[in-house]
């Protein structure tokens, strides 16, 4: 039976992305500059980025290509004449032989989401500066909260 550090050294990425939310989720919870808030909303999602793609991973799965270049390995693609196999015969095709794609094609999409989101957000905070001359939370809701005080 594996000893509880055994276990998480074995884990140790897992660990590392827990870490990585819980850094980017007190930034986005404590801090009260937009600017910081942004940056721990930024930490938090590649956490959870590098965490789907790591559980796409098949360590023993086939590659496309070896170090010289050529095809190696009984991947079904057609571009480089070896999934013929695959084709005429699928049955054939062990899925546990292959990464799993869908975990790393959805993360795409998120690291694309991602960048639009905190592009929008950038924009949304040099307005705010701009209006309000601070990015801390407090004074922003200060100048809310008395708006007589901003029209002198």
């Amino acid at each position: 039976m594996p000893t509880p550090f055994q276990i998480l050294l074995h884990n140790f990425n897992y660990v590392c992305y827990v870490v990585l939310l819980m850094i980017g989720l007190h930034a986005m919870i404590t801090k009260r500059n937009l600017i910081k808030k942004l940056i721990g909303m930024s930490v938090f999602s590649t956490a959870i980025i590098l965490f789907y793609v790591s559980i796409g991973v098949n360590n023993g799965g086939d590659m496309l290509a070896g170090h010289d270049g050529r095809p190696v390995g009984n991947i079904p693609v057609l571009e480089h004449g070896i999934g013929h196999d695959a084709i005429t015969h699928p049955e054939t095709i062990d899925p546990r032989r292959y990464a799993n794609p869908l975990p790393h094609v959805l993360m795409l999409t998120a690291i694309v989401v991602g960048v639009a989101t905190l592009g929008v957000a950038l924009a949304i905070t040099q307005r705010v500066f701009q209006d309000y001359g601070t990015l801390e939370e407090d004074e922003i809701l200060a100048q809310l909260n008395n708006p007589q005080e901003n029209d002198d």
